[in-house]
């Protein structure tokens, strides 16, 4: 499996905030902040905008490092991702993006 699948499923490398801090695109970070801000009704700012993936050492969005519960979960439960543990298919913690974006469960599969 890619390092760059998040626990859940999800391709790091397809990530706003992930492209931006490769990139260093600070048009990028503006425009992810404002979306994100507008869709969580919450103050992000450019400057949160810093991730190096979810599995990888190295900064992170405020939510991936501290409010994501498919994350805490998963280190936890000490699995690579949620694709290791038994309880996957019927976790409900995960299920929303498992039912939303089938190339999270392929990744998980893969």
């Amino acid at each position: 499996m890619k390092d760059m699948i998040g626990y859940c499923g999800l391709d790091c490398e397809k990530c706003d905030a992930y492209i931006a801090t490769a990139n260093d695109d600070q048009a990028l970070r503006e425009k992810t902040a404002k979306l994100w801000a507008a869709l969580n009704n919450a103050p992000i700012l450019p400057e949160h905008i810093k991730c190096e993936g979810c599995r990888m050492n190295g900064a992170k969005t405020v939510f991936c490092d501290s409010l994501c519960g498919i994350r805490k979960c998963a280190l936890n439960k000490g699995v690579s991702t949620c694709g290791d543990c038994p309880d996957s298919e019927t976790c409900q913690t995960v299920g929303a993006i498992l039912e939303n974006n089938p190339s999270a469960l392929e990744n998980l599969k893969g």
